[in-house]
């Protein structure tokens, strides 16, 4: 072999090398042949707890209950195993500690639709920190929107063995993964529930349209036999009382009114024969309706009587929860409110330029007096209209953002509270992993309505977007 040979190297620490040609191996080297002809390849494997133990001079057992995450260690010894991690390279297999009976990988999996929406980031923020504190890791992941895409990577997370699995079902939805991944682990749907892929709104005229919320007595409270307004959530509060978000927006600017999850008990963007389909799972929604009709009855209070509802695929929960507040605005509107026309329905705008798009073609038409934005991109787009145009309409938008303090007249929103949604998603999910949670419920939180100025008609139109 050589002076390589894997048999003839003195013992080395630190294993930090991926391969080594033609040297000598550490005392767990193993020498396998490598791709050319003559060539010795020594791999050398991954220290163990075992070899930490060693190292640091105490038992396989301390080393154990040291990087399982126990705290009652004599800290000289948890200083020395802790040395002797580092000097060894030693990473702590979760995956395989998870695989032993009773043995839990803490790790939890979060399935969200875009990683680069701040919607998302700060929900996923919030989720992080409360699982973190319960000692749990948190691995994020991005459906993209893609039903196909979504289920791949759930089945994923469930192969890595992850404990539990937090995710927003994506536009074309379907149950199969849902089923199988509460089958095989703790699940929580977040923003939206999991419904159908063909679940659609309930018609106009029905019984259940007619109900605040849009759905009746059976629908989502069947999930867990408690209704989504005064009923305990995981941490113990009630729906009704989870407080809404600050009181005043970013640039100090009052709040000037807000949609509860009281108000509306039942979601209304699915019919009760969707709901009924439905796979029980812990579900937290925010008030996607309620906040949908009191930006509407805003606008029309001000005095438009064309509101253009402006948004994405009515394939998406939240677009459909969002037109039918619009909708019960528009109905409910005293003073000549005109009905929602096939043109002031527009749920196409996937993106920003395209949300612009349509703005700017409506633009000193007449067509619309008003804006109600149905998400951030499309606020942003309807801006972008404004800024091109010199002129702007009435606007309010659901979902704050980052820039929405930044234009003059501030855009006014629909807030949701993202860090309670992710937070109570987070401790409904520890709940069932401690065993504490009872049977599936919705818990459907507020929204709130801050006036910054955008909502009021221009007064000098060529000025007022810039």
């Amino acid at each position: 072999m050589g002076r390589g040979a894997a048999h003839g190297a003195g013992p080395r620490r630190g294993h930090r090398t991926a391969r080594r040609v033609g040297r000598g191996a550490g005392r767990r080297g193993v020498t396998v042949a490598g791709r050319a002809a003559g060539t010795m390849i020594d791999m050398p494997k991954a220290p163990t707890m075992k070899d930490v133990a060693a190292e640091a001079g105490v038992s396989l057992k301390t080393v154990s209950r040291h990087v399982n995450g126990a705290t009652n260690i004599d800290p000289v010894l948890a200083g020395r195993i802790a040395a002797a991690i580092v000097t060894l390279g030693y990473r702590h297999n979760l995956a395989a500690a998870s695989i032993r009976p009773g043995r839990s990988a803490k790790v939890i999996g979060l399935v969200i639709s875009d990683l680069g929406n701040p919607y998302w980031s700060a929900l996923a923020r919030s989720v992080e920190r409360v699982l973190s504190e319960n000692g749990y890791l948190l691995m994020t992941v991005s459906s993209e929107e893609d039903a196909e895409r979504h289920r791949l990577l759930v089945d994923r997370l469930i192969a890595q063995r992850v404990d539990g699995l937090i995710a927003a079902p994506p536009r074309r939805d379907g149950l199969d993964w849902a089923r199988s991944a509460a089958a095989a682990l703790p699940l929580v749907a977040i923003d939206r529930p999991v419904l159908p892929s063909e679940a659609r709104p309930a018609d106009d005229g029905s019984a259940d349209g007619d109900r605040p919320g849009g759905a009746s007595a059976n629908s989502p409270a069947l999930l867990g036999g408690a209704s989504t307004s005064g009923h305990p959530n995981p941490d113990g509060t009630a729906t009704s009382g989870h407080p809404a978000p600050n009181g005043a927006s970013a640039n100090g600017h009052a709040t000037h009114g807000s949609a509860s999850a009281s108000s509306h008990a039942t979601p209304g963007g699915a019919s009760a024969s969707d709901w009924a389909d439905a796979v029980a799972v812990d579900t937290v929604l925010a008030d996607n309706a309620g906040g949908a009709e009191a930006a509407t009855r805003e606008l029309l209070a001000q005095g438009a009587r064309r509101v253009l509802f402006l948004g994405d695929s009515l394939e998406l929960y939240t677009m459909r929860e969002r037109l039918e507040g619009y909708r019960r605005a528009v109905r409910g509107a005293s003073g000549g409110a005109e009905s929602d026309a096939d043109d002031l329905v527009v749920t196409s705008a996937h993106t920003a330029a395209e949300a612009a798009d349509v703005v700017g073609a409506l633009l000193g038409t007449g067509r619309a007096d008003a804006v109600f934005a149905a998400n951030n991109r499309s606020s942003i787009g309807a801006l972008e209209a404004f800024t091109r145009a010199g002129i702007r309409l009435p606007l309010i938008g659901y979902d704050d953002f980052e820039s929405a303090t930044l234009v003059r007249p501030a855009v006014s929103v629909v807030a949701q509270d993202v860090a309670l949604m992710g937070e109570t998603a987070a401790r409904a999910l520890l709940a069932r992993l401690t065993g504490t949670a009872e049977a599936p419920r919705v818990t459907v939180l507020p929204t709130q309505l801050i006036l910054r100025g955008s909502e009021l008609s221009p007064r000098e139109p060529s000025r007022s977007a810039r």
